[in-house]
């Protein structure tokens, strides 16, 4: 089932580069149906009661170097591979709805997000570390052409006024494939130097649980441990290593946003579960307070950078930093709560942050601007509209009640359980998320209308795609458990190597609180 999940969007986009616009757009919408009708029954069939490996395919690729063909989830990737189904559907739907002009290029952008799918749902189910750093490369390749042929070139004036502000598709590109693909080379030369040393002159496997067995010694630990933070950290992307993320979210085309911040963002942070604390549980406890600083860091340059953006865009890219901040602290504070609930922050925030991007479409289908000091009063005649983006700030702040709320209470109290200090300060970036997410809403759909401002209701077209994402955030917020116990067991055997790593270092608070 796992290798038809990768193939299904893989052939649906070859087909879109053959098949007339129409037709293309059909075949791009069912391909996508499909593969989230598969991650349904791959979610509804999984036992959340296992902690290894369920669905596994493991097949010999290239004996002589000891890769293989290997793929799984588990408790900690099921739901993600989930999200990323449901999200490019979402995103699939919107650009068949908006296909590119010219000849040949509605295709070309279809086949890049098959492409792009079957790379990304190749990353979370690879168990063989070599194919999940092909397939973390490979993600780079469709979204580098998405954003460099089909992005937006603008043109506005810098915040606080002053000189224009000029961003061209290709130089954002050129910035983003700049900062990730040096992360990527970083990771793959991390990754060959951990299988090498791991062999000590036997033979090299690349199997995530032969490397796991094998741990490298503190020395070696310490500077592979980077190599792969790199990688990790700029896609996600974190302080200080963001710098390509607000030309390329200005650039992007909004229903390919929706999957790079959705999704892609994802990717890194799971990268450290699966890859990062196993693998390296020594430099794990021995870098965990760079990394929580780096996290609360992130939470509040993140927030504070949302707070004085005008362009909505920009709002939602900058609170999507401080929520990898919550999310990387939620990993390093290396208790099962927490990192519990990173897993759950990652699908609160993919499922957020979607219709975000979707209604700030519909909103400038309206108002003509992505500037939100430009907008006002938006609601006066479209209560419906109003009313879903609503749900989805309240979400966004993390308001008791939501998803949100409860993936942010398991990470503070995870980490409150080990290093208090750093919870405290991160608890602030709870309070900054009401500033910025309440502003975004009250200067879009509140206010006077500007005048030659249209308010008008929600098309069905767009509610096609917004309404069901709103009513899987609603979903997930009445049921959390759903994500929560699914991937306890596995959370659970994940940290054993931290702690016992813990305990070598003498840190016995932590590994008491990862043992409990």
């Amino acid at each position: 089932m796992l290798t038809t999940l990768l193939v299904v969007p893989l052939v649906a986009g070859l087909l879109c580069l053959f098949a007339p616009r129409r037709i293309g757009a059909v075949i791009s919408i069912l391909g996508a149906a499909v593969t989230l009708g598969l991650a349904v029954a791959i979610v509804a069939g999984f036992d959340g009661g296992a902690s290894g490996l369920q669905y596994a395919v493991d097949a010999e690729w290239i004996p002589a170097l000891g890769i293989s063909y290997s793929l799984g989830v588990d408790g900690v990737s099921v739901f993600l591979v989930a999200l990323t189904a449901l999200l490019w559907l979402a995103g699939t739907v919107w650009s068949a709805m908006r296909l590119p002009d010219g000849k040949g290029r509605a295709g070309l952008y279809l086949f890049l997000l098959g492409l792009g799918e079957t790379a990304t749902l190749g990353a979370f189910l690879a168990q063989d570390l070599l194919l999940f750093v092909l397939f973390f490369d490979l993600m780079l390749i469709p979204f580098f052409l998405l954003i460099g042929a089909f992005g937006r070139r603008v043109s506005e004036p810098a915040p606080g006024g002053g000189s224009i502000i000029e961003i061209n598709p290709s130089s954002a590109t050129i910035k983003m494939i700049v900062y990730t693909l040096a992360g990527s080379l970083l990771m793959l030369v991390g990754a060959i130097a951990t299988a090498v040393l791991a062999a000590d002159g036997g033979q090299i496997s690349f199997a995530m649980a032969d490397l796991r067995e094998n741990i490298l010694s503190e020395g070696s630990q310490a500077w592979i441990f980077w190599l792969f933070a790199a990688a990790f950290l700029v896609k996600m992307p974190a302080f200080p290593i963001h710098g390509w993320m607000p030309d390329a979210y200005r650039a992007c085309p909004l229903p390919v946003l929706v999957l790079l911040s959705g999704v892609l963002s994802k990717v890194g942070a799971y990268g450290f579960i699966r890859v990062v604390l196993p693998t390296f549980p020594d430099a794990s406890v021995q870098f965990q307070d760079v990394m929580l600083v780096i996290g609360v860091i992130s939470i509040l340059y993140g927030s504070a950078m949302a707070f004085t953006q005008t362009n909505i865009r920009l709002i939602a890219g900058y609170s999507s930093v401080a929520q990898l901040g919550f999310i990387t602290i939620g990993i390093f504070a290396l208790t099962p709560d927490a990192i519990g609930g990173s897993i759950l922050q990652m699908v609160n925030h993919g499922l957020v942050v979607a219709p975000v991007f979707l209604i700030a479409a519909v909103l400038y289908a309206r108002s003509g601007t992505e500037d939100i000091t430009k907008m006002g009063g938006l609601a006066k005649r479209a209560p419906i509209l109003a009313g879903l983006f609503l749900v989805v700030t309240m979400a966004l702040l993390a308001i008791p009640g939501s998803a949100n709320f409860i993936g942010e209470f398991f990470i503070l109290n995870g980490l409150f359980e080990t290093k208090v200090a750093f919870a405290v300060v991160a608890s602030v970036g709870i309070a900054l998320a009401a500033f910025y997410a309440l502003r975004m809403y009250q200067r879009t759909m509140h206010n006077p209308l500007p005048e030659g401002m249209v308010s008008r209701e929600i098309e069905w077209r767009e509610a096609l795609v917004i309404v069901p994402l709103v009513g899987v955030i609603i979903a997930l917020a009445l049921y959390p458990g759903l994500v929560i116990e699914r991937s306890e067991a596995t959370v659970g055997g994940g940290v054993e190597a931290v702690a016992a790593a813990a305990d070598r270092a003498g840190e016995t608070t932590v590994a008491e609180a990862a043992v409990r």
